[in-house]
Formats: structure tokens, sequence, C-alpha cells
């Protein structure tokens, strides 16, 4: 789930009044095996996801970006600017920054996974949505 990657969304979008996510980073990359291992852990496969660079995503139709990173921020800003997009910044450590033994990595990255997941729940209350 690196930050300034593309593993870990640098930069969640969200359309309209129902919640659509695209998911893009300050660049592509792969698939990290420890976001995969984190989020499998929760019931969530990101196996087949594919990071995307925010500069590729053409769908300007978002009603609010959040950012991971300060990076990330300053090019969703770039994006945002020409749009009627709003953008929020929720400052995120970087787990792939982590040194350690696999369990100790492991437990960065399911620390952000968990405080993302309660920023998102307390951002958008949506009944149903997965414990963590």
């Amino acid at each position: 789930m690196p930050v300034g990657d593309a593993d870990l969304p640098g930069a969640v979008l969200v359309a309209c009044r129902r919640i659509y996510v695209e998911s893009a980073g300050v660049r592509a990359g792969e698939t990290d095996p420890f976001a995969v291992a984190v989020m499998e852990e929760i019931g969530i496969d990101i196996s087949g996801h594919h990071p995307t660079a925010l500069s590729d995503v053409h769908d300007t139709s978002f009603d609010l970006i959040v950012t991971l990173s300060p990076e990330a921020h300053h090019k969703a800003l770039e994006l945002a600017g020409a749009f009627a997009i709003d953008v929020e910044y929720w400052p995120t450590p970087d787990p792939t920054m982590t040194s350690g033994n696999r369990e100790q990595i492991l437990s960065a990255y399911r620390g952000v996974r968990d405080g993302l997941f309660r920023r998102i729940k307390k951002r958008f209350p949506i009944v149903g949505s997965p414990n963590v």
C-alpha cells in the first residue's frame, strides 16, 4: 500500500451522490503483495488490481478526490483546478518505508488499511460496509 506509489491509491475519486471509487496513484506501478495480503485478510481481493496513475484518469465527473500523500495532493489540485472537484488531503504513512521482518511490515500495512477504513466510514457512512 505505498502512498507515493500506485499500489495504494494516492487519490481516491468519488463521484456523484452514490459512491463510485476509482483508484489512482501518483504513477502507475505493480500490485504490491503486502497490500494484497492485508486486504485479503478482510475478504477483499485486490490481486487483479492494476495500479494506474492519476494522470491516466480521463473521467472527470467526480465530486471529490481524496489524496493520501503530498505529491498526490498537488497533482489532484492541478487536475481539480479546471473542474468543480473538491480535494481532501488525508495524510497517510507510507508502509513501504517500514523495515523489519514480514510481520512488522504487514503490521504497518494493516495500520494504513485500518486507518483508511476508519476515515472512509466516518466521511462516507455506508450501511453494510466491511468491518476492520
